[in-house]
């Protein structure tokens, strides 16, 4: 009785120990198979974003003056060259067309005066001269600095016709211009400070 208990243990620590062989060899090949295949986050930052071809945009120096119009070149660029460019941040808003929270962003109470940049690509987007306390948190402007420099587009993302608004050259993510603004326009360009970068003067 004693030696056939002995045996049962020997093979059980036998089958134990096939099992275990069995299931790492089999992870390894799972992790071979997996490494043969590019994985969505790799895929995901070796995108590229932004339609080849150029542009007429009008230029500004810092101080608002008109520098004339320029054909420029459209920048397109992977995810993962934004991102190194950009930090997580500005990525996820500038590139994913996300949004900040109100009253976080690092321009939606400046006062100064100057311009308005693009943070991808530093068109110039909006001036001072323009901008407005909305109440709402985020910068505001009623008109841009130069209607060339942006490109409005349909947004239904939330179930709700909104307009997008993006940066011409890069097709950054901006924010939304809504018909609740001041006069002369009437409108409220809704901006994302996390899309700008502001030149003061």
């Amino acid at each position: 009785m004693f030696d056939s208990d002995v045996s049962r243990d020997d093979r059980a620590k036998k089958m134990t120990r096939r099992v275990f062989l069995a299931g790492c060899a089999t992870v390894a090949a799972s992790f071979a198979v997996l490494g043969l295949r590019k994985s969505p986050a790799i895929e995901a930052e070796t995108a590229v974003h932004g339609t080849p071809g150029e542009v007429i945009i009008a230029n500004f120096s810092n101080d608002g003056k008109s520098l004339g119009r320029q054909t420029v070149a459209k920048i397109v660029k992977t995810d993962a060259e934004w991102r190194q460019q950009l930090g997580n941040n500005s990525f996820d808003i500038a590139r994913r067309a996300d949004t900040e929270m109100p009253y976080t962003g690092v321009t939606w109470n400046e006062h100064g005066h100057g311009i308005f940049r693009c943070v991808c690509c530093d068109t110039a987007l909006f001036s001072s001269q323009t901008k407005f306390d909305s109440g709402t948190g985020w910068p505001s402007f009623w008109a841009p600095i130069a209607k060339e420099n942006i490109v409005e587009v349909a947004d239904n993302s939330l179930l709700v016709e909104r307009t997008e608004v993006k940066c011409v050259r890069c097709e950054g993510h901006l924010g939304h211009v809504f018909n609740d603004g001041p006069d002369p326009t009437g409108l409220r360009y809704c901006m994302n400070s996390a899309s700008m970068h502001f030149m003061k003067t």
